[in-house]
């Protein structure tokens, strides 16, 4: 797996002059380090992550991780898979707002 590209953060970029700790922890810790840990590929930790980020209705960061997927090699008919799978374990609001915002990102694709 240490074939895979880096994976870099854009905490800095969005918001480190107003909240620099926060966007210092997204960059160095959350993406330089745990999403480059060799024991998960990057597909499988985007897979993880829309996942989470589905049953959890945060699809603010949604719209940003299944454009991050499909550039780890996560196809649009495996993403909406895993979406639907989730729905029926998390919760049907869940799933439909995370479908309609995957409708909404993997159509501009």
């Amino acid at each position: 797996m240490t074939d895979q590209p880096r994976q870099v953060g854009g905490g800095r970029t969005m918001f480190g002059d107003f909240a620099p700790k926060l966007a210092e922890l997204t960059d160095d810790v959350l993406f330089a380090d745990v999403w480059n840990r060799p024991e998960l590929s990057a597909r499988d930790r985007s897979l993880v992550t829309v996942a989470v980020l589905t049953a959890g209705g945060h699809t603010d960061e949604l719209r940003f991780h299944l454009g991050r997927a499909v550039e780890n090699g996560v196809g649009q008919d495996e993403l909406v898979e895993a979406i639907t799978h989730v729905t029926l374990y998390a919760g049907w609001p869940n799933g439909m707002a995370a479908m309609a915002v995957a409708k909404e990102v993997l159509d501009q694709a």
